[in-house]
C-alpha cells in the first residue's frame, strides 16, 4: 500500500507563494535552496518551487484541491481570508446544520491554486463516505 508523502507546487514566484503558505499554517520554512521552499505539515510535506513552464495564475485551478484539516472551519476561514486569499466559498455544513458534520470552505492562493479548510474527517462514521459525495 503506498502512503502520501508531499505535494510540489510549482509558481513563477515561489518565494511569495511560500511565504503566503507560512502565513496560512502559521510557521516557519523548514526547508529553503535552490529557489524551493518546504513546509513539513502534519505528517505531510509541502514543497513550492520554481518551473519554467508556469506563468501566472493557475488556468484549471478547480482541477486540484488542497485540504487542510482544522476543528474551528469558520475561525480559521476569517483568519486566513485577512491574510489576502481569495474568497471561492464561505464555510458551510456538508450536511445537516443541526448536526456535527463536515464543514467546509474554499480559497484562492496567489497563484489562483484553490485550497479547502475542513472539519476532520471520521473514517469510521457509517456517512463518511456520504459526506464526500
Amino acid at each position: 500500500m503506498l502512503n502520501f508523502n508531499s505535494i510540489l507546487i510549482f509558481s513563477e514566484n515561489p518565494k511569495k507563494l511560500a511565504d503566503f503558505y507560512q502565513k496560512v499554517f502559521g510557521k516557519e520554512l523548514d526547508m529553503e535552496g535552490d529557489g524551493y521552499y518546504g513546509l513539513s505539515v502534519g505528517k505531510g510535506f509541502i514543497t513550492i518551487g520554481p518551473h519554467g513552464k508556469v506563468k501566472g495564475i493557475s488556468k484549471n485551478p478547480e482541477r486540484i484541491m488542497l485540504n487542510f484539516e482544522t476543528e474551528d472551519v469558520e475561525k480559521e476561514f476569517e483568519r486566513i481570508k485577512r491574510l489576502g486569499a481569495k474568497v471561492i466559498a464561505k464555510s458551510y455544513s456538508m450536511g445537516n446544520k443541526d448536526t456535527d458534520e463536515m464543514m467546509i470552505a474554499t480559497f484562492a492562493d496567489l497563484d489562483g491554486n484553490y485550497f479547502q479548510l475542513v472539519t476532520p474527517w471520521d473514517e469510521t462514521d457509517e456517512n463518511y463516505m456520504e459526506q464526500l459525495n
